[in-house]
């Protein structure tokens, strides 16, 4: 048989679409040409399969070989073509049987001496496969995260001749068995460790709660990066499905997946110093940024006006729909990035502007305004919460005080208003529709006329406005209230206040 047929996956943003690699070989002078728009380490597979099968003990054709990658218009990249493209050659050939060749799907980076080395992005492909009646060979290395597909049977080699035994039947694979990573499990700093600062411990509860997006304003040193820090502890843990979709992410981006976080919200925390494309993903082979890496999670922006302005103003489409599309002049690719912003900045350059312990005397009303305008009015129009951070009085500092609330406890009361959300309409508050707001946000008249002055006075904008309805749900959420009361919407717009600054 002159004519072999493999199947392998290629990577598409956090998609992994079939592959079908032909091998054929021909009378002619020896050859071995790749084709179907491979770049430039496919085409390089060439030297490392000839290589591999060589010293594993094989023949190497001395014909035309003629590798065709479909469909011929996809662009292939990586080494994943390997293992693929070797048994091809070996089925080909005659040297290796091709009965079970339908039935598999090949994943894997060969070395020179015939082992098969671990690559990114099988947890998408994996993803695809299942549900195909196919089983997934992949390097051992990959099997855990190929595993996390409960449904899927994958096959773990660590050499060549061990997928060749198994395919002639003289050694078979066994399936790996499926992992299940722990649920609830919530590592990291906890709350009670936060000292004072009730108002920007409620406001991290409220926003927890609704999954709405945080800008904290103060002094240097008065908590705002270890209040961060601690949201994740009281988010809700990623369900299943979420925690595939935030693992697939990371996976193409090539970042190890640790079982025993797998179903804990991420956190980003990229330095100010971050391009553009850092942020949001990109070069000439589009890959995940920040805001892909914290999908499903939390994107925290430190020292926020010190980022580059253009860099900050990339995050207001993704804020808005829950994905980037990168475009590249010859494929485009596109991520989730469904995140919870975070973001802290100090009120001035030097930081203590009207702070009552460290008098600011550099910095002028127009130097502080400057300073703030560094972060856009659209940008700041898409932070549902706005909140002062005051510098915490040193003898509230230095006196033994009872620690504040836990973690758990405020996680629990998260929790309850999560699922009051998920019954109610199927999502967090923070992604309301507005069909959803005149439904779910019903304001009395008295409501709606205090609702309307508040946007009078501190200049709201329409986005504003829905933002405002959509904290006061989450705050009547915490309470268990049905409808939203006086005091909640008071206190969703105490929310904005910074708004008018």
């Amino acid at each position: 048989m002159s004519l072999a047929t493999t199947f392998c996956r290629a990577g598409l943003g956090v998609q992994a679409p079939l592959v079908t690699v032909e091998t054929h070989l021909a009378n002619g002078l020896p050859a071995f040409n790749i084709v179907g728009l491979p770049e430039k380490a496919v085409q390089e597979s060439r030297d490392r399969v000839r290589s591999a099968l060589l010293n594993s003990g094989f023949d190497f054709p001395a014909r035309r070989i003629t590798v065709n990658l479909a469909p011929a218009d996809l662009p292939k990249q990586g080494s994943r073509f390997d293992l693929a493209i070797a048994i091809g050659i070996l089925a080909a050939s005659g040297q290796a049987p091709s009965e079970q060749l339908r039935t598999l799907e090949l994943f894997g980076e060969l070395t020179l001496a015939g082992q098969v080395h671990p690559v990114s992005g099988v947890l998408p492909v994996a993803m695809a496969c299942a549900g195909q009646a196919k089983q997934l060979v992949v390097p051992r290395r990959n099997a855990p995260e190929a595993c996390l597909v409960a449904s899927l049977e994958v096959l773990a080699i660590d050499t060549l001749l061990q997928l060749c035994a198994h395919l002639s039947g003289e050694a078979l694979l066994t399936p790996v068995t499926a992992t299940h990573p722990p649920a609830g499990n919530h590592p990291g700093p906890d709350l009670a460790e936060v000292r004072g600062q009730a108002q920007a411990r409620r406001a991290l509860e409220i926003a927890a709660a609704g999954r709405h997006n945080l800008l904290m304003q103060g002094p240097p040193g008065t908590g705002k990066s270890m209040l961060a820090a601690r949201l994740p502890g009281i988010l809700p843990p990623l369900n299943d499905e979420e925690a595939i979709q935030t693992a697939a992410v990371h996976s193409v981006a090539g970042r190890p997946i640790d079982p025993q976080s797998f179903h804990t919200r991420p956190f980003r925390s990229p330095h100010h110093t971050s391009s553009g494309v850092a942020l949001v993903g990109g070069s000439s082979m589009p890959r995940p940024g920040e805001v892909s890496l914290a999908h499903n999670g939390v994107l925290f922006l430190d020292e926020l006006p010190e980022f580059d302005r253009r860099v900050l103003d990339v995050l207001r489409e993704p804020l808005e729909t829950g994905s980037i599309v990168i475009s590249r002049a010859a494929r485009s690719a596109e991520f989730p990035a469904r995140f919870q912003l975070v973001a802290a900045m100090n009120p001035c350059q030097c930081g203590y502007l009207n702070d009552q312990a460290k008098r600011c005397a550099r910095c002028t009303p127009e130097s502080a305004a400057r300073y703030q305008a560094r972060v856009s009015g659209p940008l700041r129009d898409r932070i549902d919460i706005q909140i002062e951070v005051p510098a915490i009085p040193a003898q509230e500092l230095l006196e033994a005080s009872a620690p504040g609330e836990s973690s758990a406890t405020v996680r629990a009361r998260v929790m309850n208003a999560w699922q009051r959300q998920l019954h109610r309409q199927g999502g967090s508050n923070a992604q309301l529709q507005h069909a959803h707001l005149e439904k779910h946000c019903v304001l009395s008249p008295d409501d709606r006329q205090l609702l309307a002055q508040a946007i009078e006075r501190l200049g709201l904008s329409a986005r504003a406005y829905h933002r405002i309805l959509r904290v006061a749900r989450s705050i009547a959420d915490l309470d268990e209230s049905d409808r939203i009361g006086r005091a909640h919407l008071s206190e969703a717009i105490g929310y904005r206040r910074l708004d008018k600054a």
